[in-house]
């Protein structure tokens, strides 16, 4: 059955676990699934970038899908959908709503000729044949799509089911500061990711939380308790006192958050499928040294509190 979901707060964006041979490690994602969901998330995200999704098979994406739903309980579970090609998106977004998904992860697909129409209706396929909200992703990273504000807000006002946009198209404070001043008719929420980077700056914007893969989601979930609580002093206290950590973490790749969650206690093996690298030693104990700077004494196999 699918859980509703308010895209407000925090939606860790979840690595997908593998063995030493990469093969998928589905009791490393249920216990990774089980812990996000008892730290009392708002919701979790699989098969995103960081989930690795570019490098599995269908087969492999329904066992992740289902897995993740089965030991998420009452956490509604959010499924990275994007593809090149506007059918196959579709089918995969169908998949995840049979198999229980609370809503859809789609990002845009790049072409040879960029064409925001093509764009538009891309999304507004999707949205004709699938029932579930429509989290639109902007990262033109990964995507290699711009979209400008006016594509988004037309998104936003003419496809009802669009139901949050992930803003990560850098530089974030002011496109989200835009999209804020130009949803007039109808409003969504705006979730931040790029591991937390700018977070504290986005919060101060307007954003409404985070849908990002930061290892220590629970920290993110106390910068928003005191942006709502209007302590925005106190949030960016906070944010500056893990930004070392942010910053590290955020380097390209997804192998210092995969030995972060290992270091956790949630995932088995740090694995990256090839051609991803995985942890080198001296990134491994540079990470390790920063650990107990930032939080010193800390037992993070458990939930962090600061």
């Amino acid at each position: 059955m699918t859980k509703p979901v308010r895209f407000e707060g925090v939606f860790p964006i979840l690595a997908t676990p593998f063995h030493e041979d990469e093969s998928l490690d589905l009791p490393s994602l249920t216990r990774l699934v089980r812990f996000m969901a008892d730290l009392g998330v708002d919701g979790v995200t699989v098969l995103g970038v960081l989930g690795e999704s570019n490098r599995m098979i269908d087969a492999e994406r329904e066992q992740v899908i289902k897995t993740a739903i089965a030991a998420a309980g009452d956490c509604p579970v959010i499924v990275g959908t994007s593809h090149s090609g506007t059918l196959a998106a579709i089918k995969l977004s169908q998949m995840a709503q049979a198999l229980g998904a609370s809503a859809v992860m789609v990002s845009p697909q790049q072409e040879p000729i960029p064409n925001e129409q093509r764009v538009f209706e891309y999304y507004q396929r999707i949205a004709t044949e699938v029932a579930l909200p429509l989290v639109v992703q902007d990262h033109p990273p990964s995507s290699q799509v711009h979209m400008s504000v006016g594509l988004l807000l037309r998104l936003i006002q003419d496809i009802p089911s669009i139901a949050c946009v992930k803003a990560e198209a850098a530089p974030t404070l002011g496109k989200i500061s835009a999209l804020i001043e130009g949803m007039k008719l109808r409003r969504v929420p705006l979730l931040t990711a790029l591991g937390a980077l700018y977070g504290g700056f986005e919060l101060e914007r307007g954003a409404s939380g985070f849908n990002t893969g930061f290892a220590f989601p629970e920290i993110l979930a106390r910068m928003v308790q005191l942006a709502r609580a209007g302590q925005i002093d106190q949030a960016h206290q906070l944010y500056q006192r893990l930004l070392p950590l942010i910053v590290f973490e955020q380097q390209p790749g997804t192998a210092i958050r995969k030995e972060l969650l290992r270091l956790r206690g949630l995932i088995t093996s740090n694995r990256v499928r090839h051609p991803g690298a995985s942890i080198d030693n001296a990134t491994s104990n540079q990470l390790r040294a920063l650990l107990q700077r930032v939080l010193p004494g800390a037992d993070i196999s458990k939930p962090v509190a600061i």
